[in-house]
């Protein structure tokens, strides 16, 4: 019988590494508490080792006795047998923030990328953080203007890791002013989700379904029931119209079925704990 497939951890960026450290706990805690073995990816950034000894700092005070560094700064890094160990041995990798092309650029299609996904079939934790969030989803958001409503050519698109299909997953999200982007995303990709995170808030993904955790929200754009948009008719850099788009505003504690497009809520907290779709008001 095969083994369940892992959680994912996704980040909204700049979450807390000094105080209650609440996302950082949940992620050793679903990685295996003092028995976790972490292996912090440092590929997104230009900075592996400062970067890299910050997570180990953190991690090591949390309580993790085996958190280790690992760097990859060419494919052939990414193909290479130790590479492989590295993620064999994990029982979570967490990529840190940085450019999610290099994520792309440096692992795509390697020996550590068929690795990664192997391993998280198998029940391993893959957190990611900032861009180690973007990069999980099948199509990323590569670059894009944010503070602005939604236009055409804000937003720049390319191929993810795959980890997580159907959605299209924006971070930092409240802090920049990333909506404007999300929906010219989505006003592109109508059949992903866009999923904007806040910083210090994460969402854990288990199978088709996610819950909220941390400080802020998670921002769940479904395009799914789109009725019209001036798409076709406008140039680079016109206003985008769009209607009938649904948003939903989850905080912590708030759960969502991906495959179902839908909220999960508690139909009556005093009577039961099963969970019933979220009714939507158009």
């Amino acid at each position: 019988m095969s083994k369940r497939p892992g959680k994912l951890v996704i980040i909204g960026g700049a979450e807390d590494k000094k105080g209650d450290m609440e996302i950082l706990r949940e992620v050793v805690r679903l990685a295996g508490g003092k028995h976790a073995r972490i292996v912090v990816m440092t590929v997104a950034t230009e900075l592996p080792i400062e970067v890299g000894a910050d997570y180990i700092e953190i991690f090591d005070k949390i309580g993790v006795a085996d958190v280790r560094m690992f760097d990859v700064s060419t494919r052939e890094a990414a193909n290479a047998n130790s590479a492989i160990k590295a993620v064999e041995d994990a029982t979570c990798v967490f990529f840190t923030g940085g450019d999610q092309v290099r994520v792309t650029k440096l692992l795509g299609g390697t020996r550590m990328d068929a690795a990664l996904h192997k391993r998280y079939e198998e029940g391993m934790v893959l957190a990611g953080t900032s861009a180690g969030a973007s990069m999980m989803s099948n199509t990323m958001i590569v670059s894009g203007v944010g503070e602005t409503n939604p236009k055409i050519g804000i937003v720049e698109m390319a191929p993810g890791m795959e980890f997580v299909p159907g959605v299209v997953i924006d971070q930092h999200f409240a802090q920049r002013g990333r909506y404007g982007r999300l929906f010219s995303a989505v006003a592109q990709y109508p059949h992903h989700l866009g999923l904007g995170i806040d910083e210090n808030t994460a969402i854990v993904v288990d199978g088709q379904e996610f819950e909220v955790i941390g400080e802020g929200a998670v921002s769940v754009i479904d395009a799914g029931r789109l009725s019209y948009t001036n798409l076709e008719q406008v140039r680079t850099g016109d206003d985008l119209a769009l209607c009938g788009v649904t948003v939903h505003i989850l905080p912590k504690g708030h759960r969502f079925h991906l495959r179902d497009r839908a909220p999960l809520l508690q139909q009556d907290k005093a009577n039961t704990s099963e969970p019933t779709r979220g009714v939507d008001n158009e």
